[in-house]
């Protein structure tokens, strides 16, 4: 099994480095009492962030006790800083430096060149959207894309590991004004942000998220990428509005027989062969996807969705076939009983047969 992160960082030989550099710019501070603070008896037991958390604590507590004289020894040694034990420094701003907005944003905005900050501004988001979004627009005009990323990243309804920001899920339009001047950005990692965000958006305010797409779609090759990434989730979903962007053809055109397994019961571990005929009227522009109906620890179905093919079909009869692993996974955990599997053109479900999954 891949190594848990929790056990790849925040080990004794990483946070050694970690007060080493902090030590380096703060010659009073001690390295000794932090690490007698940070390898506690409950240590092992934490998982990645609660470890990070811990970090931010203890240095807290080994740090001068003027937050600005803490933060500007955590200002220089932001450079030296590595691994994952590097997030705990935008994270003492989120922690502590609520009472100094001017001062801790712009330690978030330096940090952030050498780590993100994208989950350390969210708590200053949250309790004034107004006036952190303010600084994300300054931000999105950076020279340094890491920062722009910032602007985009930290503000994204949905981000993934960090807290919520409710009051955008329900109104995103101060984040529309960022993702506008964003959108042409130079930088890949930037307009993928840009992408991620637009699609956080669509999840609670979809027709939203499509007009704004429908308004950016053609401008450029970059920009109906960042549409084509935004849409991912309305797309799988079978939205009728959303396929209409990229131009996919009238699903009444497209048909699908033959659906037929390889073996009609498999053990978990194992993987599935399916195949299927798709018929096309006419000449077709086809997205072509398959949805697995996993069982839940409780029984229930589960549907995800699972992409084949995007392209431009000539009128005819196509067979397709496909391998699904049912093996163990970090991030999914199979269980016995009846499985489904779908077949889905153009956002329409097509046909659907059941196959046995055991121990």
């Amino acid at each position: 099994m891949a190594e848990r992160l929790k056990d790849m960082f925040f080990t004794k030989e990483s946070i050694s480095k970690f007060t080493d550099a902090i030590g380096k710019h703060s010659p009073a501070f001690d390295k000794k009492q932090f690490l007698r603070l940070m390898f506690d008896e409950s240590f092992e037991e934490k998982e990645l962030l609660d470890k990070m958390k811990h970090t931010t604590k203890c240095l807290r507590d080994t740090l001068p006790k003027s937050y600005k004289e803490a933060l500007d020894i955590l200002i220089r040694a932001a450079p030296q800083v590595k691994g994952f034990e590097a997030m705990a420094l935008p994270d003492f701003v989120a922690t502590y430096g609520m009472d100094d907005w001017d001062l801790s944003l712009s330690a978030l905005g330096h940090f952030t060149k050498y780590y993100s900050s994208e989950l350390a501004i969210r708590p200053f988001l949250d309790k004034n959207p107004e006036k952190g979004m303010a600084c994300m627009m300054a931000w999105a005009a950076d020279k340094d894309a890491k920062v722009r990323r910032l602007a985009s990243e930290g503000c994204r309804p949905r981000l993934p590991w960090a807290m919520a920001l409710p009051k955008f899920k329900k109104d995103p339009s101060l984040i529309l004004p960022i993702l506008e001047k964003l959108k042409d950005d130079s930088s890949e990692d930037v307009r993928r942000s840009v992408a991620n965000n637009l699609n956080d958006i669509s999840k609670d305010n979809p027709d939203l998220a499509l007009e704004i797409c429908e308004k950016w779609h053609g401008q450029s090759e970059k920009v109906d990428k960042i549409v084509k990434h935004a849409c991912r989730t309305l797309l799988k979903a079978g939205d009728k509005r959303a396929l209409a962007i990229f131009g996919y053809s009238d699903p009444s055109l497209i048909g699908v027989e033959n659906l037929s397994f390889d073996k009609k019961v498999l053990s978990i571990g194992n993987n599935l062969i399916f195949s299927f005929d798709i018929n096309v009227e006419k000449k077709s522009k086809v997205r072509l996807e398959y949805a697995v109906y996993f069982v839940k620890a409780k029984g229930k179905l589960s549907k995800k969705v699972f992409k084949i093919t995007e392209k431009e079909y000539e009128s005819g009869t196509f067979t397709i076939t496909r391998k699904q692993s049912f093996q163990e996974q970090t991030t999914r955990k199979h269980y016995p009983g009846t499985h489904q599997i779908s077949i889905i053109a153009n956002g329409e479900e097509k046909a659907k047969a059941s196959f046995e999954l055991k121990k």
